[in-house]
């Protein structure tokens, strides 16, 4: 069995998608003789490799802890789009794939290769039409390795709100580098907050030999 963090590492250098909050490590009062510390963490809901809830974009809709923790917990398959020269994943490249209802897919593409060191804003998103397919076919989870699954700026919101709507939650910030497309099990339980928009998560694949 080998294990593979596809997680963000957290630190005061984790980027963010911009507008959001800064995310802050600081010591909040260290005892040396006693061997204790305490730090301070500030940080958004969407800070890092994070979970979307419907309620981050659907009025009234499902908060974070009302989702049942089998979505992100199972089988998932990762598709390796990062040869694609497209400014976004599309439609046509998701149907090649043979997508079937109740999957979690991550997405893999340009934005892995680059790295998520630093944000840019022209990375690799979900298209509007690849997001109702998936809704359409009601997939389980959706990931993929950019700080938002929406093209920054873009007036299309249905990356966000055609698969929020049907209660499939997304994951952002994964780090998909060294990842080859196939099958996992994936492991991303998000942060047990309640009646909130979104969490970290510590997102793992694991795979069986």
């Amino acid at each position: 069995m080998k294990i593979i963090d596809i997680s963000l590492p957290l630190n005061n250098q984790t980027p963010v998608y911009p507008g959001n909050v800064s995310l802050s490590v600081s010591i909040h009062h260290a005892i040396p003789e006693h061997a204790t510390q305490l730090s301070t963490i500030t940080m958004g809901s969407h800070t890092g490799t994070h979970i979307d809830a419907p309620a981050h974009a659907v009025a009234g809709a499902m908060t974070l802890d009302k989702i049942p923790l089998e979505n992100f917990i199972g089988p998932c398959r990762v598709f390796d789009l990062s040869k694609e020269d497209d400014e976004a994943v599309t439609k046509k490249m998701l149907e090649d794939k043979n997508v079937k209802k109740g999957e979690r897919i991550l997405l893999k593409t340009r934005n892995s290769l680059r790295g998520l060191k630093e944000f840019y804003d022209d990375y690799v998103y979900l298209d509007g039409d690849a997001a109702d397919y998936l809704a359409g076919i009601s997939v389980m989870l959706v990931g993929i390795d950019a700080l938002s699954i929406k093209k920054r700026g873009g007036d299309d919101h249905r990356p966000h709100t055609s698969l929020l709507s049907k209660n499939i939650p997304i994951i952002e910030g994964l780090n998909l580098t060294n990842v080859s497309e196939g099958s996992y099990e994936l492991f991303c339980p998000p942060l047990n907050f309640t009646n909130i928009d979104g969490a970290p998560t510590r997102a793992v694949l694991i795979q069986h030999a």
